[in-house]
């Protein structure tokens, strides 16, 4: 087996109070307009992260077949999800913003009326909400399954609040090896000016990990970023304080794994057990595999899943079986791009 654990960010859970709204306008805006599934469900095996209550829920996972991962778009449909107490500030615990690539920042940033700044690695990037207050950042990237016009793609990241910059390093970098370390600066930044809170003083660490060149879909998902900041001079607060798994926001950050097992004993030996295991393949609606949680030093949430099955002809009832293929060998572009056949158009 290869050492390589994951191929890539295969999505970030998001929780909204209107499914359907919020794929229209992550279709729209973004370029997210295939849903590999739709499916509602009972999440009985997230009980440790949602007090207990198994929460009934509807979630469309929506990828753009430019590259990235997708967002796979919550809703809590019983109990009800419960909004933020207060608006989230960079350098708050927990996921703070999604990172979406762009084929040229400028552009899409222009075509979607926001200023264009230079990050510490002197890339552009910019900013803009969802229309329930997630934070979005744009940035550019060099990994690509196949370029849109409009510049959009999928998801290449996010950027997380930590408390202790060295014990998120252990994790981050070591344990899940998102080792390239872009730069480590700190300071107040200039590209964080408009983001509620950044004017204060941080740490900020941007680690980088390229496609492995392993697993079915490395070609779709591409690269991965993971930024970490710190505050230094302001208390920072959580941002699901007194909410749960499916509530409003960032709600994880999904890994695509390749072998559940090797990961398992990493991550306890390394001192961040499974809270959550399916233990065998787990029944998504359109697909299935094994999905884990662990959680960061910070409580923030985790996700690990290990692809078993993925509908690569939904009309036509055809599916594939990852497990018997071999979960190391890439599928050909051709495969892939099936996935775009169910492409909506809105």
């Amino acid at each position: 087996m290869s050492d390589i654990l994951f191929t890539g960010i295969q999505q970030v859970g998001i929780g909204v109070p209107d499914a359907e709204a919020a794929f229209k306008w992550y279709n729209k805006h973004l370029g997210l307009d295939v849903p590999v599934f739709d499916d509602v469900a009972r999440a009985e095996l997230m009980t440790p992260h949602t007090n207990g209550v198994v929460r009934e829920r509807r979630a469309i996972l929506a990828v753009n077949m430019a590259g990235g991962g997708g967002a796979e778009i919550w809703q809590s449909k019983d109990p009800a999800p419960l909004p933020p107490k207060q608006e989230a500030k960079l350098g708050d615990l927990g996921i703070y913003a999604v990172k979406m690539k762009s084929s040229n920042v400028e552009k899409l940033a222009e075509s979607l009326g926001k200023k264009v700044y230079q990050s510490p690695s002197k890339f552009p990037v910019a900013y803009l909400k969802d229309p329930y207050g997630n934070q979005l950042q744009l940035v550019p990237d060099n990994s690509w399954f196949k370029k849109r016009a409009d510049h959009t793609g999928g998801v290449l990241g996010v950027i997380i609040g930590v408390s202790d910059m060295e014990a998120s390093l252990k994790l981050y970098k070591d344990v899940l090896g998102i080792n390239e370390l872009v730069y480590d600066e700190t300071r107040t930044f200039a590209d964080f000016a408009e983001l509620a809170g950044g004017e204060r003083k941080c740490r900020r660490v941007l680690l980088k990990k390229s496609e492995s060149g392993e697993g079915a879909f490395y070609k779709l998902f591409g690269n991965i970023e993971i930024e970490l900041v710190q505050l230094l001079e302001d208390k920072a607060e959580v941002i699901m304080e007194g909410r749960s798994w499916g509530d409003l926001g960032y709600i994880h950050l999904c890994f695509d794994t390749l072998d559940m097992e090797a990961f398992k004993a990493k991550a306890a030996n390394s001192g961040f057990p499974f809270t959550v295991d399916s233990g065998a393949t787990f029944d998504m609606g359109e697909a299935g595999g094994r999905f884990s949680y662990i959680a960061d030093p910070d409580g923030t949430l985790l996700e690990f899943v290990e692809t078993h099955k993925v509908p690569v002809l939904k009309k036509l009832g055809i599916f594939i079986n990852l497990k018997k293929r071999g979960m190391l060998k890439p599928l050909p572009n051709w495969m892939i791009s099936t996935l775009g056949w169910g492409r909506v158009k809105v």
